[in-house]
């Protein structure tokens, strides 16, 4: 697996090398699948980077790792400087819809078979077919989960993610449109935090801060972040605040092993889990069956998330994988 970086020179000299490794014999080995994602700085990318180069690995492929580092452009010009040096297909999951366009209509160009995962391309790009969780879905169930835990009645912050990202969009409808299912469910703050951490402290506090949050008066009884990385930066802040994360119904995104260590010592009541290791492996697996034999995945598939409380923490997928 090679992993390649900001400066554009040594991206172009890595990538023009891979070209020239003796491959005779090997007709399996022949295959290249880059592997793009938004920025290895998240931890979920980072699970399914190792989701994806396991599956590479099971069916004989070099899998190309190429870190977005959480920048449109830096995704855009690897992706496009490994179209260049020569791939046989990629699997990609776009930080956002406009800011990637371009790479699908030069992949379509040069009939480079594609998937996305996670995150979709914009409406209209050729695909071969997508793969994720139902975003949609796994907010609802976050809004459910709150407001059953709130007993139909509370003050609700929402942390959304990167402005443009599919994932942001949908989590946010989805949770959204479940609490508007209970009357006496109020979000009394929405902004964005950028599906990262440091972003998710400060805006929480700027929302604690607007909100006059005390102790005796926090202004709020739960919080929903689109991600775990988020929401452990607003359990930070909240923390801050002189308030205790336990007293109030907190839930973030995506499973990861430190929200799962925050349930479990209860500073979390809950996180999505979305499968993040099946949904890559199952990217490249089709991408290479499509190379291979000419098989055509379905248009889309989609995984069922669901959350995870202290009650079923040992069903989390991130720690079935880990065992």
């Amino acid at each position: 697996m090679k992993r390649f970086n900001l400066v554009k020179l040594m991206t172009k000299v890595v990538l023009a090398a891979l070209l020239f490794i003796p491959t005779a014999g090997l007709a399996q080995e022949q295959l290249r699948v880059a592997f793009s994602v938004p920025g290895f700085v998240f931890p979920f990318f980072l699970i399914t980077e190792a989701g994806a180069q396991a599956e590479a690995e099971a069916l004989g492929v070099e899998m190309i790792s190429l870190d977005g580092q959480d920048s449109d452009a830096i995704q855009l010009s690897t992706a496009e400087d490994a179209v260049a040096a020569g791939i046989d297909g990629m699997v990609i999951s776009p930080r956002t819809t406009e800011g990637l366009a371009s790479l699908f209509e030069l992949l379509e160009e040069q009939n480079i078979p594609v998937i996305t995962f996670d995150r979709r391309a914009i409406e209209g790009s050729k695909i071969l077919g997508h793969i994720g969780a139902d975003n949609v879905a796994g907010g609802e169930q976050a809004g459910m989960f709150i407001a059953e835990a709130l007993g139909g009645e509370g003050r609700v912050i929402e942390l959304l993610g990167t402005p443009g990202a599919s994932p942001a969009i949908d989590r946010s409808a989805g949770f959204n449109a479940a609490i508007a299912e209970y009357p006496g469910i109020e979000r009394v703050a929405q902004q964005t935090a950028n599906f990262n951490a440091a972003d998710g402290l400060t805006v929480t506090e700027d929302i604690l801060t607007s909100l006059g949050s005390t102790p005796d008066n926090p202004g709020f009884d739960a919080l929903f972040a689109a991600n775990d990385d988020m929401v452990l930066g607003a359990i930070e802040a909240i923390r801050a605040r002189g308030l205790n994360p336990g007293d109030f119904v907190i839930v973030g995104f995506d499973a990861l092993e430190p929200a799962l260590d925050a349930i479990k010592d209860g500073a979390l009541t809950g996180t999505v889990d979305q499968f993040p290791n099946e949904q890559a492996g199952t990217a490249v697996r089709q991408v290479v069956e499509f190379l291979r034999d000419g098989t055509e995945p379905p248009a889309e598939t989609f995984l069922t998330p669901r959350v995870i409380s202290i009650d079923n923490i040992d069903e989390a997928s991130t720690l079935i994988l880990a065992n």
